[in-house]
Parts: C-alpha cells; sequence; structure tokens
C-alpha cells in the first residue's frame, strides 16, 4: 500500500488500559436486546428447545417426591413387621411407585436429549447467518475501514465472538432456563412437604443473591475486557505473521515478542479474572447452601420426632435442598458466562452496524463498450475531512492515450487511480467515463472497465491457472495460457511442479515475488478491460524481464487508455501525456520531450534519477 493511501488510526494493540483497569460494555442492556430480535427467526425451535428442557427438568424434580413415598412405605413396612401388625412391605405399592419413578427419569432423558438436539440445530444455523452476514458485511464496508484496522480484529469478530455466541446457545441458555425451572419446581415441592422447613431453607437466599449481584458486576467487566483484548491479540499476531520476513530481516523479534507478551499478559490477567469470578460461585453457593442444609436436617428431626413429618417426606426435602442449591451456583456461572456472551455479542453487532459504501445508483449507467475517455474536474479528495490530499485536481485523457502519473511520495498518484475505481469517496468534482458520471455506474460496472496491476501483489491459495482467471471466471484454458505467454510466464510455469494446476500457499509463499507480479499481469491480460491502470507493475521484476513485459505491456496499451504510475521515469518516456504532481496538485503536464524542454520540476526528476545510475533500456540492450 502506497503511503498516501495508509493513514494513521490512533490504534494501539495494548490500548485497553493502563494497568489492567477494567472498562465496562457500553450498552448491554441494548445488546441483549439486538440479540433476543436475532434469534426471533428461530422462536419457534427455541421455544420448543426452552420447552422440553423445562419437561426434563420437571420430570427429574418430581422424582425425590415418589422416591420418597417409597422410602416411607418401606420405613413404615418395616415398623409393621417389628411390632407385629402386619407384613414387612407393601410390594405392590412399591413396585407400581417405582415404575412411575423409572418412567419419569426415561422421559426426562428423552426430553433432555431432544433438546439438545434442537438446541445444537439452532445454534449452528445461527452461527452460520452470523458469519455468513459478517462476511458480506466485509465486502460492503468502504476500503478506508480496512486501512484504519488491523485484520486480526476483524478477524476475531468472526472466529472468536461468534464461537463465544454459539457456545451460549448450545449451552449456558439452556442451563440458565433448566436452572430457573429447578429452582421453581424444586420450591413448589419443598411448599408442599413443610412450610416451616421451606422457610428455613429460603434463609440462604439473601446472602446468595448479594454474592450473585457482586460477582456479576465484576465478571461482566472482565469478560468483556477478555473479548477485547483476544482480538487485540489476534491483531497483533496476524500482523507479525504475515510480515514475519521482515521482522527478523530488522532483527525485530524482540520487539514483536514484547507487543505480543504485553498484550498476552493483559489476556491472561483479564481471563483469569474472568474465569476466577466464574469459579467462585458454585463453591460459594455450595457453602451458602450447607448452612440451609444443616438448618434444615436439625428442624426435620425435630419435626420427625414430632411426628408432624415422615421418614420419606424427610428424606425427599434433603435432595431437595441439595436440588435447591444447586440451580443457585448454576445460574450464577450461567449468568458469569452470558456476560462474556454479551462482550462478544457487542463486538459482532458493531461490526455488522458500521457505516457501509454509499449505495450504487438504482440503475447502471454502464454500456456495451466503451472509448476511454477519462475526465477529472475539480475533484478535492482527503481520506480524512481536514486533511485534503488531492486539492483541485483537473484533467482530460482522450481515449487511447497512455497516461503517465509522476510525482514525489505522498503527492497523491496512488490515490487519484483509487479514485477511479470508487474505492473512496470524492469530497468534491466529478470524474467522468466516456463521458459519465462514475457515480452513476454500478460500483461492478465501473470496477469492469478497468484492469488493475498493483505494486503490491495478491494470489490466493488456489491453482495458478484459477488465480490468473481471477475476474474472468468464463475464461478457458487455452486463453489462460496465451495470457501468461503473453505477460513471458508460460515457460517458468511449466518449470514449476504441477505447472498450471500447482496450487500457490497462503500469501503464495512458494513463488518469488517477481513470479508473483507476472501472474497478476497475466491476469490483466485475460481480462482485456478498456482502460489499464498500472501501479509500479513492474517493480518487483529483474531488468531484462521487465524490458520483456513492457514490450508485451505496449501491444496491449495500443489503442486502450492506460494510467501508469512510476517512479522510475525511463519507463514512461513514451507516454502520450505525463501529469507532475506534487502536494496534491498538476503543476505539470505535457509529453517527455516538453517538460525536459520546460525545464521545471519534471526535468529536475528526470535528471537526478540518470545522476543516480538508473538502468535504462538502453543500458540493458
Amino acid at each position: 500500500m502506497s503511503s498516501e493511501s495508509t493513514q494513521q488510526s490512533g490504534y494501539d494493540p495494548l490500548s485497553i488500559d493502563g494497568e489492567g483497569v477494567a472498562q465496562k460494555a457500553k450498552d448491554p442492556k441494548k445488546t441483549l436486546k439486538k440479540l433476543i430480535v436475532y434469534l426471533s427467526p428461530h422462536k419457534h425451535a427455541l421455544i420448543a428447545s426452552l420447552s422440553l428442557a423445562m419437561l426434563s427438568t420437571v420430570f427429574s424434580v418430581l422424582g425425590p417426591r415418589i422416591l420418597g413415598q417409597v422410602t416411607t412405605a418401606l420405613v413404615d413396612g418395616m415398623l409393621a413387621f417389628w411390632f407385629g401388625t402386619g407384613l414387612l412391605t407393601n410390594f405392590p405399592y412399591m413396585m407400581m411407585l417405582t415404575g412411575w419413578l423409572i418412567t419419569l427419569y426415561i422421559i426426562s432423558a428423552l426430553c433432555n436429549l431432544a433438546q439438545e438436539i434442537i438446541m445444537a440445530r439452532l445454534s449452528a444455523k445461527v452461527t452460520y447467518k452470523l458469519r455468513t452476514e459478517i462476511s458480506e458485511k466485509m465486502h460492503r464496508l468502504p476500503i478506508n475501514y480496512y486501512d484504519t484496522r488491523p485484520h486480526g480484529e476483524i478477524l476475531s469478530r468472526v472466529t472468536n465472538d461468534v464461537d463465544v455466541l454459539s457456545q451460549t446457545l448450545n449451552e449456558n441458555l439452556t442451563r440458565l432456563v433448566t436452572s430457573v425451572t429447578t429452582l421453581v419446581g424444586v420450591l413448589v415441592m419443598m411448599i408442599s412437604i413443610s412450610i416451616l422447613m421451606t422457610a428455613a431453607a429460603l434463609l440462604v437466599i439473601p446472602p446468595s443473591m448479594m454474592i450473585m449481584m457482586v460477582v456479576l458486576k465484576k465478571s461482566h467487566v472482565y469478560f468483556s475486557n477478555q473479548q477485547e483484548t483476544l482480538g487485540k491479540l489476534s491483531g497483533i499476531v496476524e500482523e507479525t505473521y504475515s510480515g514475519h520476513s521482515i521482522v527478523r530481516a530488522y532483527n525485530g523479534e524482540t520487539d514483536a515478542e514484547e507487543r505480543f507478551d504485553a498484550a498476552n499478559k493483559k489476556l491472561r490477567v483479564y481471563s483469569w479474572k474472568a474465569q476466577f469470578m466464574t469459579s467462585i460461585v458454585e463453591p460459594i453457593f455450595t457453602f451458602v447452601g450447607n448452612l440451609g442444609y444443616v438448618l434444615v436436617c436439625v428442624l426435620g428431626g425435630y419435626l420427625a420426632v414430632r411426628r408432624a413429618i415422615t421418614i420419606g417426606d424427610i428424606q425427599a426435602f434433603i435432595q431437595y435442598i441439595q436440588l435447591f442449591t444447586q440451580p443457585l451456583g448454576e445460574m450464577g456461572a450461567a449468568s458469569n458466562m452470558m456476560q462474556g456472551t454479551i462482550a462478544a455479542a457487542e463486538r459482532v453487532f458493531e461490526f455488522l452496524e458500521e457505516d457501509e459504501e454509499e449505495k450504487d445508483a438504482e440503475q447502471s449507467a454502464g454500456k456495451e463498450h466503451y472509448e476511454g475517455t477519462v475526465s477529472f474536474q475539480n475533484v478535492r479528495f482527503g481520506y480524512n475531512p481536514d486533511k485534503i490530499v488531492l486539492n483541485n485536481f483537473s484533467a482530460d485523457i482522450t481515449a487511447g492515450q497512455t497516461v503517465a502519473i509522476v510525482g514525489p511520495t505522498g503527492a497523491g498518484k496512488t490515490t487519484v487511480v483509487k479514485l477511479l475505481m470508487r474505492f473512496y469517496e470524492l469530497n468534491g468534482g466529478k470524474i467522468f467515463i466516456d463521458g459519465i458520471d462514475s457515480t452513476s455506474f454500478s460500483r461492478g460496472d465501473l470496477r469492469d472497465i478497468f484492469g488493475m496491476v498493483l505494486q503490491d501483489t495478491w494470489l490466493y491459495n488456489a491453482t495458478i491457472m484459477e488465480n490468473i482467471r481471477y475476474g474472468s471466471p468464463n475464461a478457458t484454458d487455452e486463453e489462460v495460457i496465451a495470457a501468461a505467454k503473453t505477460a513471458h510466464c508460460h515457460s517458468f510455469i511449466r518449470a514449476l511442479p504441477g505447472g498450471y494446476n500447482m496450487i500457490l500457499n497462503e500469501d503464495a509463499a512458494n513463488i518469488s515475488q517477481g513470479q508473483k507480479q507476472l501472474f497478476t499481469i497475466a491476469r490483466v491480460i485475460l481480462k482485456n478491460p478498456a482502460i489499464l491502470i498500472l501501479d509500479e507493475a513492474t517493480s518487483s521484476i529483474d531488468t531484462r524481464t521487465e524490458i520483456l513485459i513492457q514490450k508485451a505491456m505496449k501491444n496491449i496499451m495500443k489503442g486502450r487508455t492506460s494510467f501508469v504510475i512510476a517512479h522510475r521515469l525511463s519507463t514512461i518516456r513514451d507516454a502520450d501525456l505525463i501529469l507532475v504532481m506534487k502536494e496534491g496538485d498538476i503543476i505539470e503536464q505535457g509529453n517527455h520531450g516538453q517538460l525536459l524542454e520546460a525545464g521545471g520540476f519534471y526535468a529536475d526528476l528526470y535528471n537526478s534519477q540518470f545522476s543516480e545510475g538508473v538502468v535504462t533500456e538502453e543500458t540493458v540492450t
């Protein structure tokens, strides 16, 4: 990316806080509402899953009461047998209760299995939809969004944050509903056994709720910062990995490790605090519950002595006490996990709500054939409104002209061609293609007019054939090979393992930079566009190959409007029109001979390059 197109974003990968001071999410309630609305298309599956979870819980809650009745029948039989007043056991009655108990547990297990299957499918659908929307959103965002944010940060929202949402839907939401249902069901069963013992058991709720509120308040902050830090750490890793050769070339390993360690330590602190707050909930609730358990046991023993309650009911009540404290702990843990979910959802929704590119014209002004005339009229542009790059750019290019744009670094050369492609919108002025305002085209139709070879090459993980065909999906293999021959890369492609079917790895690291550039040139040759844009297209190729490519490009450029950005002025001497830029303005224009004769800024640039021994075509041939 050229220096004039990169802007300072103010992004600091370690800028979460000074020394681990926690930051709160912006609006948790609003995010939760958005999440609920987002789930509304799946409300029937969600209701079915949660209903099955509730049924499963209700059936399992009934179990201790029936088991208590079995115990009571057994104890009564033993007492009757001991005192000689009856049989040892009432087997038919006990078998009936046991059958009901087994049936309830089987139904509970089946309901639980069904709800897990439904929830897993729902979670997969929602996750798929989220990732699809994020992917589609990425194509609607302006280029400036990517210029001002680390790629790893965006990647983290697609992977880490969506995974957290998926996990919550699949596990924690059902867990939370199950806990609430268990709590209500157990409370009803406890009241049905003894109001007095229930009142004693409820004494544990106030301290439990106080603990939960404190933990939730703290954990939400830590989960939010954990997700944010994880995104920034991903940005550092992606940045370091993609530039690993530069890092090593400049002995930057130590600095890279320090940046990673600093972010990793913050992530460790936030993760530890978040997990600690989650892990202490259940033990504390268990401890508080055990206090209530002791109180109920003492009171139950007293009531049993007074024959105010049966032995089986005491057993059932004790089981219910254990069940009563368990959902309190699970609700606390699930609520803590929901904090992480809200933090992740907030980041995802922030991304989905980012400002998009301005909408295309409803009906594109595109046509079948283009002459290639281009007119810049008083174009004004700045990446930031307060820092204008192009002040008042005006130029008229006739069809078939080769236009070279030259000037020092930061003059706005690359910015001009990016505006041609509508990568950015103008702050003022107009650009016309064949007399049609560029904003009247859809972006897709407009970009189909151009073929672009940039200084920074881009190839993806696919075969060489597919990479050259990119942008011309209907091209035949023969057409691809013909384009490769014109770009002078056919011979070395045949020498590669697999030839045209060789798969380029990530970042195309298994071929040289010069070969990458030749493939991108073959790609634009195959596209056969109306207007060419060449931004230092031969900068990574050796001098002899460069001369061959220049000859091939001259053939392609015949009768075709071409914009050439070049730092080596020897490569654009045959241009029909040379625009000399400085600080966002055209200060000179004309052909090579006219500009040299004028003895101005261009002449100074040209002569200074030759005095430094720049290699030209004549010195090679």
